[in-house]
This record gives C-alpha cells, structure tokens and sequence, in this order.
C-alpha cells in the first residue's frame, strides 16, 4: 500500500472491518480529534469515502488520509476488508 503521508506515525489501529462489522457510526459524517488523521487502508474490495463535498472509491491496497477534525464518512461498495490507523504527525 502506497502511503499519502509517509510522515504520520501510527499510535493506534482499529480492528479489520468488513461490510457486516462496519460500525455505523463509520459510515455517517464522523471526524477525528484535533491533531490524529485517519489513514484509511483498503485490504480487499472497494470503500466509497466522502470528505466534504467530494467522494471517491478506494481499491484494495489503497490508502486515504483524513485530516484532524475532518468530516468523513465509508461505505462498502460491495464485500469490503478495510481498518483505520490512527497517526499523528512524526
């Protein structure tokens, strides 16, 4: 998995999620604390994330950073594997 910011330094790691576990709160708007980014890792199928305005549908084996405090929310398009890493800057 490429990583979009390299510099984070994971401090926590949520458990694999699949399109049955997914908590409901992940998939309405949410965000992080002041200063954690989320870093969304994609291990099998696809993941809608919407941030804002925009939306896009992550791959197996991509990865997406939300920034701290940013309203997001996931939805599985399909069978899904994913987790969240929890990071702070490095």
């Amino acid at each position: 998995m490429s990583d979009p910011h390299p510099e984070l330094v994971e401090y926590k790691r949520t458990p694999v999620f699949d399109e049955q576990s997914l908590p409901a709160g992940l998939r309405r708007d949410h965000r992080t604390k002041a200063g954690v980014y989320g870093r969304i890792c994609v291990v099998e199928g696809r993941l809608r994330l919407s941030v804002g305005d925009g939306e896009r549908v992550l791959e197996a084996g991509e990865v997406a950073v939300t920034l701290p405090e940013q309203l997001h929310a996931v939805e599985p398009v399909g069978a899904v594997r994913f987790y969240v890493a929890f990071c702070r800057p490095g």
